[in-house]
């Protein structure tokens, strides 16, 4: 077991109707609000007119727009100009991840006088941001509960992953009717993006039987929940048992003590949707199985085993190497089965950029340090097998 220094001070409100302690929350933090937001869905399931209406008397700012796969420009600058003109003194993010990771980084930007970025890669550490308080309409990213946003920088095709305790959510949302709207392919895309998350911190070198069962039912619950979602977009409960195990996926908590894995996925899906804006979850099921082939070992070997017995139910008295290609047989095989596209070319990838995007990879990931160490030329291979 690892040494670990852990707090995660987000309030989670869960449930239905919520909502209606949205005033007393906000004038806890500030009456001047920025509302962030995507598209158009948050009108058409009448969640902005009710927002607007439960913040009479605030003075609201709107940046709309936000993009999946967040850009540093227009909308973190963006963001940070209206914030620094107006006094914001408080951010409100309506939507999925991507519009709460913007706002993290508007946060910080707006109480920062040099270049947003130099906060977004590390280069300055923030000293201050603004409180922000979110509502979610998507269960994937987990970016309701934890420190950390990625940010897309469209002119030189980084993706990149920050974090900062300053920019956890001071409060979010949790209403599981506000998902029941979204598409098959976005739900599936959640299911995906929150088993990777689950994932990363489960093959790793030092793990606890605690955080191994943590992340093992996790991942039972994800599909047998992602599928009732799938089938039955309106079952609540459903709905909110993957409401949260998204929101468990990333703040931490599976991994406490663990060694950590350096998110080899992550690392790789990056590229793809910085170089073509592709779905982050889909990336990330397309790679994963991909991944899993790839670093099958008599060092990893036992890994697989319990992954496959302890998540998919595997007989354990077979072979264990049979065990291990089982299982990742399987996880290939349930991405697949609920409708996600398992092959790079059928979300527009080709090998025409493969090998700048393994170079791209390996100079700014560090998938050097992860789990099972990856050169420039196992990145290739991943992707070329992604094909």
């Amino acid at each position: 077991m690892q040494n670990f220094d852990y707090q995660t001070p987000t309030r989670l409100i869960f449930g239905k109707g919520v909502i209606e302690k949205l005033p007393g929350v906000m004038a806890s933090v500030g009456r001047k609000v920025l509302l962030t937001y995507g598209g158009g869905s948050i009108k058409k399931i009448g969640l902005y007119q009710k927002v607007l209406e439960l913040l009479k008397g605030f003075e609201i700012v709107e940046l709309s727009g936000i993009q999946p796969n967040p850009k540093y420009d227009p909308s973190v600058l963006e963001g940070v100009r209206l914030c620094k003109a107006h006094g914001i003194e408080v951010i409100l993010s309506v939507g999925g991840g991507s519009v709460l990771d913007c706002s993290k980084a508007i946060a910080a930007g707006a109480c920062y006088e040099g270049d947003p970025w130099d906060l977004i890669t590390r280069k300055v550490r923030a000293k201050a941001a603004l409180p922000i308080v979110d509502i979610l309409t998507l269960a994937a990213t987990g970016s309701e509960y934890d420190q950390y946003g990625v940010i897309s920088r469209t002119e030189t095709n980084d993706k990149v992953s920050y974090g900062d305790p300053l920019v956890y959510p001071h409060t979010s949302f949790l209403d599981p009717t506000y998902t029941f709207s979204v598409s098959k392919k976005q739900t599936a895309a959640g299911i995906a993006d929150a088993m990777n998350h689950t994932i990363e911190q489960y093959f790793t070198e030092d793990t606890t039987l605690l955080n191994d069962g943590f992340c093992e039912s996790m991942l039972r619950s994800l599909m047998v929940n992602g599928r009732k979602c799938l089938d039955h977009p309106e079952d609540y409960t459903a709905r909110a048992e993957m409401m949260l195990a998204c929101t468990y996926g990333c703040n931490g908590i599976l991994a406490l003590g663990n060694t950590y894995s350096g998110w080899p996925c992550h690392g790789i899906e990056h590229a793809l949707s910085a170089y073509y804006d592709i779905t982050h979850g889909e990336g990330l099921a397309i790679i994963t199985p991909r991944w899993m082939n790839h670093i099958l070992s008599e060092r990893t070997l036992d890994r697989f085993v319990k992954y496959g017995i302890n998540v998919f139910g595997i007989d354990a008295s077979l072979d264990k190497w049979e065990i291990a290609r089982k299982a990742i047989d399987a996880t290939y095989g349930f991405f697949e089965s609920i409708g996600i596209p398992m092959h790079l070319r059928e979300v527009g990838i080709d090998e025409s950029r493969i090998g700048e995007m393994a170079h791209h990879i390996a100079v700014n990931e560090g998938l050097e340090n992860a789990y099972v160490p990856l050169s420039e030329k196992d990145i290739h291979e991943i992707l070329t097998a992604s094909l």
